[in-house]
């Protein structure tokens, strides 16, 4: 391991079976065990434990006292499963974080994508779909089954209920309680949570432009604010106004939600 630029610390424990990429760190009595696969110039700190069939993307660090991998908290769950969880490149997971792999009933996997922030004390359940550039502040917890879309962004000590979507460029404030689907573009807020406007700044940041930024709003006003079915709202977003990639997004997003939409 030497020749490959990996530094253990002597009362780290590494299982032989664990596959360790070039520039992996690993700190004090943190424990690797056997089927795990760290990628390259992947930071462990110090007490975190990493198992299961767990694979961890280049760049990513893991701050002290996470435990990534192990068993989904799922009362189906048997020891026997053939479950994984594969983690992306360039995410950051900070202290006392956990994540659980897929169950065997669920598919199989938690898939998290890229360049990621998962806050402390952050909990992600099993079969979870993370996309990319997403935010999780301090404590927030997610159930099984959960998706969150590119640049999702959860507050603090908020918690999603298993099998809900939070679409792409979606802000739930802090304390939250969220059980039903989170529209993309949207900023939520309260207990059930609610949309209360677009994400204009979350906009204004990925450079959405003007013509689509109104088309978001408009749609916003015809689904939540004029009192109509959900298949009533999507025919008049359709026949009113000017498409745009954004906006057959939201719409595709409306039209595939299985739990309904916050209100």
């Amino acid at each position: 391991m030497e020749n490959l630029n990996i530094n253990i610390h002597k009362t780290a424990i590494v299982h032989p079976g664990a596959k360790l990429s070039p520039g992996v760190s690993i700190g004090p009595y943190a424990v690797i065990e056997g089927h795990v696969q760290l990628g390259e110039n992947v930071r462990v700190a110090s007490h975190c434990v990493i198992t299961g069939q767990t694979t961890v993307g280049r760049n990513c660090k893991i701050y002290s006292g996470a435990v990534i991998g192990s068993a989904p908290q799922d009362r189906k769950h048997s020891a026997d499963d053939n479950v994984f969880l594969n983690i992306g490149e360039n995410n950051i997971m900070r202290e006392y974080v956990t994540i659980n792999p897929g169950t065997a009933q669920g598919g199989g996997k938690t898939v998290i994508g890229n360049d990621n922030l998962i806050m402390a004390y952050a909990h992600i359940a099993h079969d979870c779909v993370i996309g990319n550039n997403c935010v999780m502040a301090n404590a927030a917890t997610l159930g099984g089954h959960v998706t969150l879309e590119d640049n999702a962004v959860i507050g603090g000590l908020s918690a999603v209920h298993q099998f809900v979507r939070l679409g792409r460029l979606s802000i739930v404030g802090g304390c939250s309680k969220v059980v039903q689907d989170v529209p993309p573009f949207s900023m939520c807020d309260g207990h059930p949570v609610k949309v209360i406007r677009t994400n204009t700044i979350g906009l204004k940041r990925t450079q959405i432009t003007e013509d689509a930024a109104r088309a978001l709003k408009q749609a916003f006003k015809i689904l939540f604010r004029c009192g109509l079915s959900k298949s009533s709202a999507l025919e008049r977003i359709a026949a009113e106004l000017k498409p745009c990639p954004e906006l057959e997004h939201l719409m595709f997003f409306v039209k595939t939600s299985e739990r309904g939409l916050c209100s």
